[in-house]
């Protein structure tokens, strides 16, 4: 197997796929080898990724557990079982928006997307990668979760710090289990999201997230397993091989100092 195509035969499943970063991603890991399964609730924005791909289009509510249940279904039915699971599905919510103005049911669906939606794919995709001891899973998060004025909605900064969490928490329950799960930041990066911050903002190169994704999902970097890794901050071929200072030193981590 080539470098190139070192994640070759691998099934990968990314939510949120159908355009801007998820949809890089997927761009990645096809180029990599992999078989790639995009889904989101926009049935063009998948179709058209998928075509590019030649990979697997699926119209999908990830807050809803129907829905994820029949996504990952189709995936291991259509493509085998999955190997990788990006969690990229998520919303912004009412930035700019004091959270006394905002409509509860708005503000909790940000939630609902961003948290439960990671949740739901995750408990699907489980149990098979359990039973193979093996499996990947990687978590789209933001900077927005710990930075003292993190932009956006108090909906979308809170939602990025539980799934944070729940990342870390999950990557505990997993490894025994030959299963690894991060979380990533990958930076600002121009997209729907977040275009109305106009030119002047520091943006992240585009590539930098995928190419990480790429690096999560080729095994080399199970050891960190759990941290949190930011695509254009950390050097991940860096952390590699500091892996064992960085699990004992507690680094990469979200902590309270004293």
């Amino acid at each position: 197997m080539s470098i190139e195509r070192e994640l070759e035969g691998q099934v990968g499943l990314v939510t949120g796929g159908g355009r801007g970063i998820g949809r890089l991603i997927a761009r990645e890991l096809a180029a990599a080898g992999m078989r790639v399964a995009v889904a989101a609730r926009s049935a063009d924005q998948v179709d058209e990724t998928a075509r590019e791909l030649g990979g697997l289009a699926i119209v999908s509510d990830v807050s809803r557990r129907e829905d994820v249940e029949a996504m990952v279904a189709m995936v291991e039915r259509e493509l085998g079982p999955i190997d990788l699971l990006v969690n990229n599905a998520g919303v912004g919510g009412g930035s700019g928006t004091e959270a006394w103005r905002q409509e509860p049911d708005d503000w909790w669906r940000v939630f609902e997307i961003n948290v439960l939606g990671a949740f739901l794919c995750s408990r699907a995709v489980l149990p098979g990668m359990v039973e193979r001891g093996r499996g990947r899973i990687v978590n789209t998060g933001s900077g927005a979760s710990y930075l003292p004025s993190g932009g956006g909605s108090t909906a979308y900064g809170a939602s990025k710090a539980a799934l944070g969490r729940f990342g870390e928490l999950l990557a505990a329950e997993a490894e025994p289990h030959g299963i690894a799960v991060f979380t990533i930041s990958p930076g600002l990066v121009r997209t729907e999201l977040t275009g109305a911050l106009g030119d002047d903002a520091p943006w992240t190169p585009p590539e930098l997230a995928p190419r990480l994704v790429r690096v999560l999902a080729s095994g080399r970097a199970d050891k960190l397993a759990g941290r949190y890794l930011h695509a254009e901050h950390d050097d991940v071929e860096a952390l590699i091989e500091r892996a064992d200072e960085i699990v004992d030193r507690d680094l990469n981590a979200i902590r309270l100092q004293r």
